[in-house]
């Protein structure tokens, strides 16, 4: 499966600015594009059942080509998410963005041999290894808790195609790929029921298109969850893609996308921070409900 390729992962975010200002400037990413949408996805990437208007901002340190970047959603009018365990923390290489947590006054707190902690608004956490940016892909790996290490591996490896690349019985986790040169995968077993809580997010990949069919074939043969099954998703102005939808045993949600039309669509836009910030201007959701005494809804 060494066409396939780890893509993003989708976080939901209540606060655009503060969360703007934790990639850019204590992680130090960039903005590769952003997007506005009046009206939900058809593959709820905004998350269910928000069907109003949202946006997308995909933030990384390169080219969605060969970097595994963040996308972050937000819904107009929710203001803040119930975090689960499900996600468990992604962690990435880079002294620089230490020091910026440091040089900010960003919470971080060092777990271990150069090795420190921190949180997104919202609460997710990141684990910062503080050595110098690689110069492929910063992002090492992204953890998931899960209920049954055994049932989950053999999800991913047998269903999924991923191949596992290392195992620790102490910690309980399994580290897999599809390559040795992409964002990895690693799964812990957290010895008990896997909370998405509202803020449950979702990984995607891309494979070529001529597979999703037989993907989703495959998940109906064998008797897994298929959250949506292959559907077209429209961004104005831009490529359609074709996604199918899938959970695993524990409910994570897994978006795998045709390749060659995402490869179109993730074209980084030179105007997307410029973007971002005019939406963010232009978004007086915050004055309004503290015009009106109250409070934006916590999904």
């Amino acid at each position: 499966m060494a066409l396939r390729r780890a893509l993003h992962f989708v976080f939901k975010v209540g606060d655009r600015r503060k969360t703007a200002t934790f990639y850019r400037d204590v992680l130090g990413m960039k903005i590769l594009r952003h997007e506005e949408f009046e009206e939900g996805c058809k593959a709820t990437c905004n998350g269910y059942p928000y069907d109003g208007k949202w946006s997308k901002t995909m933030v990384g340190y390169g080219p969605e080509d060969d970097h595994f970047v963040a996308e972050l959603t937000y819904n107009y009018g929710v203001g803040e998410y119930h975090l689960g365990n499900d996600i468990l923390g992604l962690t990435l290489q880079s002294s620089q963005a230490v020091s910026n947590a440091k040089r900010l006054g960003w919470p971080i707190t060092e777990v271990g041999e150069a090795l420190y902690v921190t949180e997104a608004p919202g609460g997710y956490r990141f684990y910062l290894v503080d050595k110098d940016q690689p110069a492929n892909d910063p992002v090492q790996k992204v953890c998931l808790g899960v209920s049954d290490l055994q049932t989950s591996a053999h999800y991913w490896t047998t269903l999924l195609g991923m191949k596992i690349l290392e195992k620790n019985e102490e910690k309980k986790t399994v580290l897999m790929g599809y390559t040795d040169n992409q964002c990895k995968l690693e799964l812990r077993d957290i010895g008990g029921a896997v909370d998405h809580g509202t803020a449950f997010g979702r990984i995607a990949f891309s494979c070529p298109r001529e597979q999703l069919p037989g993907l989703e074939a495959l998940m109906k043969k064998e008797n897994q969850k298929i959250l949506t099954p292959l559907v077209s998703l429209d961004t104005p102005g831009k490529a359609t893609v074709e996604v199918v939808i899938l959970a695993d045993p524990d409910g994570h949600e897994i978006c795998f996308v045709g390749d060659e039309a995402f490869r179109q669509l993730s074209v980084m836009d030179p105007k997307g921070n410029e973007l971002l910030d005019k939406a963010m201007d232009e978004d007086k959701s915050d004055e309004w409900f503290a015009k009106h005494n109250r409070q934006k809804a916590a999904a």
